[in-house]
C-alpha cells in the first residue's frame, strides 16, 4: 500500500475489529481474585461445584434440543434476517464504511438487550434467594443473545456446527490464560474450516462449557441463593453476560468480514 492510498472501508474495519479483540484477550489472561469471592471461599458447599455443572449441563441440552423454538417466540427471526438482508443489499450498493457498520450496530443492541434482561432477570432472582433455578433462564438469556448477534450478521445457528461454535463462543468468553487461548485457537479453526473437530462429541463439549461457566460463577450462585444478599450474586448475571456477548460480537464479525473479502 502506497503512503498516500487510503485504507478501504473494509480494511478500516479489520483493523478496528483486530483492536477490540486484542484488549478483550488481554483483558482474559488474569483471573482477578476478589475479595468477594475469597470471603465466600471457605462457605461454598464441597458439592456446589458439581451441582452447577449438572444444572448446565442439563439446560444447554434441554434448550438445544426442546428450547430454541422458544426462545425465537421471544424475537423475530424472520424480520431479523430480512433486517440483514437488507443491509446486505445496501452495503452491496454503496460499499462505505457506514453499511459495513451498520452489521456491527445492530449486533451491539442485541448485545445490550440481552445485558439488560439478563441483569433484571438476576438481580430479581437473587432478591428472592433463587440462585440454582436461575441457570436454565440465564442459559436461556444467552443463547437468545448470542442467536440474535449470529443473525445479524446472517449465520444460522440450527446445525450442530453451529451449536458447536456457539458453545466454543461461551466456553471462551468466561475461561482464562491458556484454557483462553486454547479456546480461542479452536474458535478461529472454526473460522478457517467451518467444521467439527474430528471425532466431535456433543455432550463433551456441553459439559466443557457448562463447567467454565460453573466454575466462573460458582461463587456468585452461591451469593445469590441466599434472598436480598443475592441481589448482589444476580448483578454479576451481567458481568458474564457481558463477556459472553462481547466475544461473540467479535467472533461473529470476524467471521462475517471473512466472507466480504
Amino acid at each position: 500500500m502506497g503512503i498516500f492510498q487510503q485504507k478501504t472501508p473494509l480494511e478500516k474495519e479489520w483493523d478496528a475489529l483486530n483492536k477490540r479483540e486484542k484488549k478483550f484477550l488481554s483483558s482474559r489472561q488474569e483471573k482477578e481474585d476478589t475479595a468477594l469471592n475469597q470471603f465466600l471461599a471457605d462457605k461454598v458447599p464441597d458439592n456446589l461445584q458439581e451441582t452447577l455443572d449438572t444444572a448446565f449441563f442439563k439446560a444447554f441440552q434441554l434448550i438445544f434440543e426442546k428450547g430454541t423454538g422458544v426462545i425465537e417466540k421471544t424475537y423475530r427471526r424472520e424480520n431479523l434476517e430480512k433486517d440483514y438482508q437488507v443491509k446486505e443489499f445496501s452495503h452491496e450498493v454503496s460499499g462505505s464504511r457506514k453499511t459495513l457498520k451498520a452489521f456491527s450496530k445492530g449486533a451491539r443492541n442485541a448485545g445490550n438487550k440481552g445485558v439488560f434482561l439478563s441483569g433484571a432477570s438476576g438481580i430479581g432472582m437473587g432478591l428472592l434467594g433463587v440462585g440454582i433455578p436461575d441457570i436454565p433462564v440465564f442459559t436461556a438469556m444467552i443463547l437468545r443473545t448470542v442467536y440474535e448477534i449470529a443473525l445479524r450478521y446472517g449465520f444460522h445457528y440450527d446445525t450442530e456446527e453451529e451449536q458447536y461454535f456457539i458453545l466454543l463462543l461461551i466456553q471462551g468468553a468466561v475461561s482464562h490464560g491458556s484454557a483462553m487461548d486454547a479456546v480461542n485457537g479452536e474458535v478461529n479453526r472454526f473460522l478457517r474450516e467451518n467444521t467439527l473437530p474430528f471425532q466431535y462429541n456433543k455432550d463433551d463439549q456441553i459439559r466443557k462449557t457448562a463447567g467454565a461457566l460453573s466454575k466462573e460463577l460458582l461463587y456468585m450462585k452461591f451469593l445469590q441463593g441466599i434472598p436480598l444478599v443475592g441481589a448482589v450474586g444476580g448483578v454479576y448475571d451481567v458481568v458474564y453476560m457481558k463477556q459472553i456477548t462481547e466475544y461473540a460480537k467479535i467472533k461473529y464479525q470476524r467471521r462475517f468480514l471473512r466472507t466480504k473479502g
